[in-house]
């Protein structure tokens, strides 16, 4: 029988230059959609909207993805807080316009959207709520690779008979090494029993050589559970990191549809694929439909002026900071809002300093934003861990997980004495928060209590008013500026006009010479 892995001789540059593999000779890869979760995240700052997934639905019912991903507690954050969208019907709609398809929901460790933990009622509450609202496949990763912050919902997931996935986080650092991956693993199938281990390279750093001792070690000891690989482009190397591990026998890949896929986000579903079957693979999707959403998505991304993903150069000092694009373009306005512009590279530097000296935690959210403040502060005050953010004292006394490593005692030391003197040095038990919710609103359902345990003062209050009103104007006119901003920069000169039911744009461009 054919092996499933090439042999470590035979690369993919050799496969590909001596005319690739027979079509179909060796087995089926899944594919994993994140276009309507991950790559808008990742690309248009998450504000991908009800009406554009709906828009595209259809069409995704048809591909013939594995599971299509669509939401993890930042889609409901920004629903909420800036679109004004409830997320609960957004997920409901999606279903329903795309029946046969199977979506996918991440959790994040016990604080979901938030910062802090959250009781143990409401990540019951919020698993049993994604259940009955169709998720028949539901994950969780914690930032520390802390696997007993999400044991408990995937448990109760399991129970209520959704297929689980659970998350090593990937990093790089002296304590991120094959063997502890390896050792999260086992953990997650010991404790949890998850259907499938998905590798999650959230700062996209994984490299064709890492790759390459991390999935055999990660097969040996998962059993016939898939493994999914998710990385993003940060660095310009994984797509071939995709090939990589696919060769050496991981099962399914998270790809997103270009031109919503490449730079920040995930490599591009196009043409991975296209390679995938080039090394002989089978790849059970429609190129038709998903080149049919490619149009849609980018039509909306001129008509509503939204980023494109690009292909990036590969990128050495990431590897260094390991920070997200988002919080780099923070860190432009935070220097020069403090008049310190030309210390940005100073910055860089003490973020990667800072991380080094907190035991080396993942740079996502929400621990990519502790160090990075922490960070701003030692370099605008001059003084290193002068100020404390109240998030960095509770990370050092343990309130989101056990570390991976040992703090230095005397930098420990000072961040507990320079932070805030009403945090307990020992993280209380949390009291249940859906008794109180249920107290305050008792006309509303899970729905909204969920949303209120997430997110504080009057943000729910505004998003329901908002739905009632109708939408979002500044949203809902998006799309209409976009058509006439279009009209208008495709004609010289002349008149246009938009007509519809009960209203008329004329919009009248006159020569340039005249308009001088």
């Amino acid at each position: 029988m054919e092996s499933n892995v090439t042999s470590t001789s035979e690369s993919i540059t050799s496969v590909m230059s001596a005319g690739g593999r027979p079509p179909g000779s060796r087995r089926e890869i899944k594919i994993i959609d994140t276009t309507l979760r991950d790559a808008h995240q990742s690309l248009w700052a998450t504000r991908m909207r009800t009406e554009h997934i709906v828009s595209m639905a259809s069409d995704f019912d048809k591909v013939g993805f594995e599971q299509v991903d669509l939401v993890a507690p930042i889609q409901f954050d920004v629903a909420v807080r800036y679109l004004k969208e409830d997320p609960w019907e957004r997920v409901r709609l999606a279903h329903e316009h795309a029946p046969h398809t199977t979506f996918r929901a991440l959790i994040r460790s016990r604080n979901i959207a938030a910062f802090d933990f959250l009781a143990d009622d409401v990540i019951e509450a919020w698993v049993e709520n994604l259940y009955a609202n169709g998720f028949r496949v539901i994950g969780s990763f914690d930032g520390l690779n802390d696997v007993d912050n999400i044991v408990p919902g995937l448990l109760r997931a399991k129970e209520l008979g959704a297929s689980t996935f659970g998350a090593v986080s990937f990093s790089e650092s002296p304590v991120h090494t094959d063997e502890l991956f390896v050792a999260k693993a086992i953990e997650l199938i010991e404790k949890a029993d998850v259907d499938a281990i998905m590798l999650k390279d959230a700062g996209g750093l994984l490299t064709p050589d890492r790759i390459r001792t991390l999935v055999p070690a990660l097969k040996d000891v998962i059993g016939d559970r898939p493994l999914e690989i998710h990385s993003h482009c940060l660095t310009g190397l994984a797509p071939l990191v995709y090939l990589e591990a696919v060769e050496l026998g991981a099962d399914a890949l998270h790809l997103s549809i270009a031109p919503l896929a490449n730079g920040n986000a995930q490599p591009a579903t196009q043409g991975v694929v296209h390679d995938l079957r080039a090394l002989g693979y089978t790849v059970h999707v429609d190129d038709a439909r998903i080149e049919t959403i490619s149009e849609k998505l980018t039509e909306i991304a001129e008509t509503e002026g939204k980023p494109v993903g690009q292909p990036v150069a590969y990128n050495g000092l990431h590897y260094m900071h390991q920070l997200p694009g988002g919080m780099l373009s923070n860190f432009h306005s935070q220097l020069a809002t403090a008049g310190l512009s030309d210390r940005y590279d100073e910055l860089l530097l003490e973020t990667a300093r800072v991380r080094s000296e907190l035991a080396y935690p993942i740079m996502i959210t929400p621990f990519a934003q502790f160090v990075g403040t922490q960070a701003v502060m030692n370099v605008i005050t001059g003084e290193r861990y002068k100020l404390v953010p109240n998030e960095i004292k509770k990370y050092v006394l343990g309130y989101y997980g056990k570390l991976l490593a040992a703090i230095d005692p005397a930098i420990r030391e000072k961040i507990i004495a320079n932070g805030a003197s009403n945090i307990a040095l020992e993280p209380a038990p949390i009291e249940p928060m859906l008794p109180a919710l249920r107290k305050l609103h008792p006309d509303e359902d899970m729905d909204l209590l969920l949303l209120r345990a997430m997110f504080a003062g009057s943000q729910v209050n505004e998003m329901k008013k908002t739905v009632a009103a109708g939408g979002n104007p500044d949203e809902i006119y998006k799309p209409i500026l976009g058509l006439i901003k279009s009209l208008y920069a495709k004609s010289p000169t002349g008149t246009q006009t938009l007509t519809t039911t009960d209203l008329q744009i004329i919009l009248d461009k006159g020569d340039s010479e005249d308009a001088a």
